[in-house]
């Protein structure tokens, strides 16, 4: 386990990123939790000694990386932008399940599926995790047929979002 202290930063305008509260990884020490590479990975441990797991590392370019620190891990910690926080972290090599009623779903729809499987597994879990967040099975059935619209469409999970919020705008 990597242990080291940063501050937490926040984006002012970085695209898809604008908001978002992040904690800087330098190369130096994300090559110590998985050397030599350039791609997201997930990451588990501990911030301010609030245990976190299969949270992403995200690549910044120049071999610089940031994990975003949500409004979740936040609060645990008790800190917003600009406070100093101790980070324990090593590689999460868990595998993340893929919701079952989704992956049967995809039977329907060969294509969809392949590029579903296409995709990173972290990509693959937030269409999972927005599926298991569903409270209700008409909720989660229509997120299981959203989801296999937009696979056969090829959509990324952000544009999927923007076109199930835009959709649900329309209905009212």
């Amino acid at each position: 386990m990597i242990h080291f202290t940063g501050i937490l930063q926040k984006f002012a305008a970085q695209g898809e990123k604008t908001g978002w509260t992040f904690l800087a990884v330098p190369k130096k020490t994300a090559d110590k939790i998985k050397a030599g590479t350039k791609r997201t990975f997930r990451v588990k441990g501990k911030l301010d000694g609030h245990p976190i797991k299969a949270v992403a590392m995200i690549p910044m370019g120049n071999g610089d990386f940031i994990i975003a620190v949500n409004a979740t891990m936040r609060k645990a910690i008790k800190k917003i932008h600009g406070a100093k926080v101790v980070a324990s972290l090593e590689e999460d090599t868990a595998t993340i399940k893929v919701s079952a009623d989704l992956l049967e779903c995809f039977n329907d729809d060969p294509p969809a599926l392949n590029y579903f499987n296409s995709l990173p597994p972290s990509h693959r879990s937030w269409y999972s995790n927005w599926i298991k967040a569903a409270k209700t099975d008409i909720t989660r059935s229509k997120r299981i047929a959203t989801v296999i619209q937009a696979c056969s469409q090829k959509m990324s999970f952000g544009e999927m979002m923007r076109q199930y919020r835009e959709d649900r705008k329309l209905i009212g």
